[in-house]
């Protein structure tokens, strides 16, 4: 008995769950894939000047599912706004300014890609579909009137990069590239270096002609960064890319590809000694044979080699007598280090300079100079790291020139001698060494190194 008044109360509790089932159908059935799906305003004037620029659609999905939305124009022509994209059941607000994918008119040509472009004016018939995770599609469909749209394009005219093969290194041969663009049309322009792998590096535009989101000529100059003490990127293939985007949203993209290669920081120094003198200094006796001149190579004198030369000890030597030095530079750099002459055993008069022997000031070579504290100038006495003999030669890509560099972690032993033909009013003074990185830098480091008294008696 008590088991069939238990089946009696499972039959009535399914048959009531059956009836709240059914109910719930017919008093609530299932909603819409799209329950709404709007544009607001219906016309927009995409020209940036904040009034109807912008349109928004509005649209809400019952369940999960998949959305376009397309423009059709009464031509037939279709522009793509959404494609496939996945979207959770909600309400979604999403502003339109009349951009869409990149495209090119019939028989027309762009220099560059066409990024991001401004549909033409006119009316459109706009269309939402959706499709959920069952299969079932839905689709909505109103109207869109797009007119005074800004529709010229951002062009960029002219790109150029020269060279195209550069040396970031500071040994003042090909060292920077200089990049060139022309812009049509007022725009943002950004210029950047990609390669895979890699965060884009933004160049820098120099203030020269058009100012930033004007049209006109912008002009770049890149040398890698390492005119700021950073090391360039690494050696390789990459790609300059610029791009224009304009205030409507259209967007350009032009690119050239740029190659770097021995590119570095270079690093080099007077190699500090653990005990006695780091610049050795030693007087000889002058002569004849050691007179230089501009096409006039005198013979150069011998390091010097003496014991005493190791000392700091303050130097006396008579008037009109040489005053002869050594030392070591190391490039400790992972980069050639590019240097000019007069060559190692050079012996220079107290009033010549280098460029009095014919060897001129170069931009990112390197030297080694002597000073007193009585010279004309700063450095007037400079020498070579080492001579054809000892050093590498490599030719400048350009003009076919040969120049000398140092090797990356090589050493160099570099000497030469000045007469002191003169006794100045400050007598004794000092004279010291430094290593000259010319029109970059003498870093301190390398400045004011070895420094030593010397004085001047007259000759006996």
């Amino acid at each position: 008995m008590r088991l069939s008044v238990l089946l009696v109360i499972i039959v009535a509790l399914i048959a009531v769950i059956g009836v709240v089932v059914v109910g719930g159908a017919l008093v609530a059935p299932e909603q819409p894939l799209i329950i709404t799906a709007s544009v607001m305003p219906a016309t927009i004037t995409p020209n940036a000047d904040g009034i109807d620029d912008v349109t928004i659609f509005t649209y809400s999905l019952a369940r999960n599912a998949t959305i376009s939305i397309a423009l059709e124009s009464e031509t037939g022509d279709v522009f793509t706004f959404r494609h496939d994209e996945r979207r959770p059941a909600n309400t979604y607000y999403v502003g339109f300014s009349g951009v869409v994918d990149g495209y090119l008119r019939q028989g027309e040509t762009v220099a560059g890609e066409v990024m991001r472009r401004l549909m033409p004016d006119g009316r459109y018939t706009w269309r939402l579909t959706a499709t959920d995770d069952a299969g079932a599609r839905e689709e909505v469909t109103s109207t869109l009137t797009i007119q005074d749209g800004d529709a010229p394009l951002p062009e960029i005219t002219e790109f150029t990069v020269f060279p195209d093969v550069f040396t970031p290194n500071q040994d003042g041969i090909s060292d920077r590239t200089a990049i060139n663009v022309y812009l049509t049309k007022p725009s943002e322009l950004t210029v950047t270096l990609q390669q895979d792998n890699i965060e884009p590096i933004v160049l820098a535009q120099r203030f020269q002609d058009a100012r930033p989101g004007e049209s006109g000529r912008y002009l770049y100059d890149y040398e890698g960064g390492v005119d700021l003490g950073a090391e360039p990127p690494p050696d390789g293939d990459y790609v300059v890319v610029a791009e224009a985007q304009d205030a409507v949203g259209q967007r350009v993209r032009r690119t050239v590809t740029l190659t770097i290669q021995d590119g570095g920081k270079p690093l080099a120094e007077i190699v500090p000694q653990p005990t006695g003198a780091t610049v050795m200094f030693e007087t000889q006796s002058y002569d004849d044979r050691y007179a230089a001149a501009r096409g006039v190579e005198g013979e150069r004198i011998a390091p010097p080699d003496a014991p005493a030369s190791l000392s700091m000890n303050a130097i006396t030597m008579p008037v009109g007598d040489l005053l002869v030095f050594k030392l070591t530079i190391e490039n400790y750099s992972g980069v050639p280090i590019r240097t000019t002459g007069p060559a190692p055993g050079t012996v220079y008069d107290w009033e010549q300079r280098a460029s009095t022997l014919g060897w001129f000031d170069e931009s990112g070579a390197w030297r080694v100079g002597i000073d007193c504290t009585t010279a004309a100038s700063d450095y007037p006495w400079r020498w070579s790291l080492g001579d054809a003999d000892t050093l590498q030669t490599a030719l400048d890509p350009v003009s076919g020139d040969p120049y000398l560099y140092l090797p990356a972690g090589e050493r160099a032993v570099v000497w030469g001698a000045i007469r002191m033909s003169d006794i100045e009013t400050r007598n004794p003074q000092n004279c010291w060494a430094g290593l000259i990185h010319e029109d970059v830098e003498v870093s301190n480091r390398n400045n004011n190194i070895g420094a030593r008294q010397v004085e001047l008696v007259a000759a006996s």
